[in-house]
Parts: structure tokens; sequence; C-alpha cells
């Protein structure tokens, strides 16, 4: 993603209060919104070392999302969100991989209806 001036703005930032520690960040996620937030939400709510999480739309107008997790234990905040995206993304291939899988086997049968 380019920025006004030209050059790339991550699409991943981290806010840290002065002092905090790593187990209470807020990620700001830009070009996402509820989609994202909602069902990333709902697998990082799933670790046991996290004590909240949440997110907010910033504006509708802006297509970002602030992301925020707490952890317990002196867990960083990263590992319950890079765990999240990575089972987030196994349940969507999961889901692709079903719905491709039913379609080829659709085919299969109006092929053999035709015939």
């Amino acid at each position: 993603m380019a920025g006004v001036d030209g050059e790339k703005k991550s699409v991943l930032e981290m806010v840290q209060a002065d002092g905090a520690d790593e187990g209470c960040v807020t990620f700001v996620l830009h070009e996402e919104d509820h989609t994202l937030g909602n069902s990333l939400r709902y697998m990082v709510m799933k670790n046991l070392d996290v004590d909240f999480c949440g997110y907010s739309i910033t504006h509708p107008s802006e297509s970002k999302i602030n992301f925020r997790i707490q952890t317990r234990g002196g867990v960083p905040a990263v590992e319950p969100l890079r765990r999240g995206l990575n089972e987030l993304t196994d349940v969507c291939q999961h889901v692709l991989n079903t719905f491709q899988r039913r379609v080829t086997e659709f085919r299969s049968q109006q092929e053999d209806v035709m015939d």
C-alpha cells in the first residue's frame, strides 16, 4: 500500500503506551474492517493466555481497525495475534477446500444425470 507521498505504508502497526509491557498492545490494521476484526477477535479469545481482546473501527470513512490484546503471564501480545491469524487462515482454507470438493462432487453428479 502506498502513502500519499509515494512511500509504502505498513499494513500493521503496533501502538503501546509509554512504560506498558508487551502484553498490552493495540495493533492498527490498515485496509481491514469487521470481517477480519470479528473473526480474528474470536480466534484470539480462545487463547487461555489472553485476558482481553477487542477491536474498534476508527471511523466509517477510514478502512482500518484498532485491535487490542491484553495477555497474562508475561506473554507478548504479538504471540496470540500470530496464532489467531494462523488458525483463522487454517479455518478459511478448510472452508475453501470443502466448498471446492462439494462443487466438484455436484458437477460430477450433474454429468452423471445428463448421461
